[in-house]
């Protein structure tokens, strides 16, 4: 069941979050959440993320993602950072390499979304110093507290009501993106270095890009091995430069292996292709001369090898 934290809100937060207060006003107050201090504009979108009015979580999402550079800074350098609000600037600008560093240098982010980041920004192949920019960021008792109760709603207004007040937010123990659902979001320029530096189930992920440039990065991976390319060619390749690629790599062409799956692969030239095969041995040789899943060209080009062998 999920839980609550305490989250202690101000009068000008409370006026949006109440219990009772409609969705016209909560969408107001996204929209004046730009006038509010650093830490209300936060703990206000962070809360109403979490609305159950579809149209203000969506709203309030939007806003959070368009929050300025400056002031993610500013709220991870604070004294008291909260959690939670720490916890959602990792899962919505985790790909941000200076606000990734200021969050890694609080002690009150989460070991969930430290390892996140940490995750992230080190297969990204981006330079995260949290020593070089730590804050000096604490965490607080009263911050960490569990509300006793957790039905998931917001407490009642009594509770809301005035300064520095406790809210109690439902903590849905959200997973943060898989890899898969990084690639969604990332732009080309983050999927090239991934692709060029990031493990195998990165690799798997990017080899099927539409983008040349993502899924070539891939082949040029140096840490890509003869056994993934066997399986790329044999599951499908999205593009020719993938082939082109491939041919070009003198060591693994010495692979049997590669030369019959580029053979057997329908976007291999066929120059390429007509080559590999006069390497192949003769059993092969012999199942492409009866093959009618290859080219024609192959095919009869496998039966000539063939004849010429028992002449």
């Amino acid at each position: 069941m999920a839980e609550k934290v305490r989250l202690k809100i101000s009068s000008a937060v409370a006026a949006y979050v109440n219990p009772g207060v409609s969705g016209e006003e909560k969408l107001s107050g996204i929209s004046r959440a730009a006038t509010m201090s650093v830490v209300d504009q936060i703990t206000l979108l962070s809360c109403l993320m979490r609305d159950a009015d579809e149209v203000v979580r969506l709203a309030a999402s939007a806003a959070f993602s368009a929050l300025p550079f400056e002031l993610l800074l500013e709220y991870a350098a604070l004294p008291v950072p909260h959690p939670l609000l720490l916890d959602g600037i990792a899962r919505v600008h985790y790909a941000r390499p200076e606000i990734a560093a200021a969050l890694l240098g609080c002690e009150a982010l989460s070991s969930q979304a430290r390892t996140f980041l940490e995750r992230f920004n080190s297969v990204a192949g981006l330079t995260v110093d949290a020593g070089g920019t730590e804050q000096s960021c604490g965490t607080e008792e009263a911050a960490g507290s569990r509300c006793p109760d957790d039905d998931g709603s917001l407490s009642d207004a009594s509770q809301v009501e005035g300064d520095d007040s406790e809210l109690g937010v439902c903590e849905e123990n959200e997973e943060y993106l898989s890899k898969y659902k990084m690639a969604q979001v990332m732009g080309i320029a983050e999927k090239i270095k991934m692709a060029l530096t990031g493990d195998k189930e990165w690799r798997a992920i990017l080899i099927k890009d539409a983008n040349k440039l993502v899924s070539g990065g891939v082949i040029k991976n140096p840490r890509i091995t003869e056994a993934e390319i066997i399986t790329i060619l044999r599951v499908g390749v999205q593009n020719d430069e993938i082939i082109r690629l491939i041919c070009a790599n003198k060591e693994w062409i010495k692979n049997y292996k590669i030369r019959k799956a580029l053979v057997d692969n329908p976007k291999t030239p066929l120059p390429h292709a007509l080559r590999y095969l006069a390497t192949l041995g003769e059993k092969d040789v012999a199942g492409y001369a009866k093959s009618k899943n290859i080219s024609s060209v192959l095919s009869t080009q496998a039966k000539r090898m063939l004849l010429n062998k028992k002449r």
